[in-house]
């Protein structure tokens, strides 16, 4: 068993020590599920990338912005949001550590952009 506030401690000092300002741990991964603690320091930024096919993010320590489809969203700890299904970034507005969430396959289960009779 994994400690979220342990994991979070530790990975925000790591990411205090890292000259990109970040760091992150895969602690959970089963099948198509993953969960993954990120640690970010203020203004740091994950540039714009694809989705997977369902995900969520659950602030744990700080604040964050979301951004994606020409959106943003603030988060702040406490919060969890569904990530967006479209090309997506993430900028710390202060020192934050997240719980990222996703699946990564949705086998015999259509993603929201696929036809079931086609799936």
């Amino acid at each position: 068993m994994d400690d979220l506030t342990t994991l979070a401690r530790h990975h925000l000092d790591q990411a205090k020590a890292d000259p990109h300002g970040r760091s992150a741990h895969l602690f959970l991964h089963n099948g198509p599920l993953r969960q993954s603690v990120i640690a970010m320091v203020s203004g740091c930024e994950l540039d714009e990338h694809n989705a997977p096919p369902a995900a969520s993010l659950q602030v744990l320590h700080g604040h964050v912005r979301l951004t994606g489809g020409g959106d943003r969203m603030d988060l702040i700890a406490g919060q969890v949001q569904e990530i967006p299904h479209e090309r997506h970034g993430l900028r710390a507005l202060e020192d934050s550590v997240v719980l990222l969430t996703a699946v990564t396959a949705t086998q015999g289960c259509p993603t929201p952009y696929e036809d079931p009779a086609t799936a």
